[in-house]
């Protein structure tokens, strides 16, 4: 059975194509867990409301996580809260995209 950080590892290949990073260290993903029934659970966000690329990112997260653990499936969602913000970046992403640490 695949465990949350088996998960979480999965999610740093999924690569928000605006910004050529992953969305990890981008602070998009709000939770990674693998509930009792072997099924993925991923609740991510956008950078903005109006991005395009939700679609894309959601395919890639259940892509990478089928193809990278032994999951029975993967349950993706976007959600809005709490608003993302660049203090959610890790300190690498922050300091390859220029913001402030």
């Amino acid at each position: 059975m695949a465990s949350d950080q088996d998960v979480k590892d999965a999610l740093y290949d999924v690569i928000d194509p605006e910004l050529n990073m992953n969305i990890v260290d981008l602070g998009l993903v709000y939770r990674a867990q693998v509930n009792e029934d072997n099924i993925a659970e991923v609740d991510f966000t956008l950078t903005y409301p109006g991005c395009p690329m939700s679609d894309m990112i959601a395919s890639d997260i259940e892509h990478q996580v089928k193809t990278q653990t032994d999951v029975e499936a993967v349950r993706v969602n976007l959600v809005w809260y709490p608003p993302w913000s660049q203090d959610m970046m890790s300190e690498n992403a922050r300091l390859l995209m220029g913001y402030p640490i």
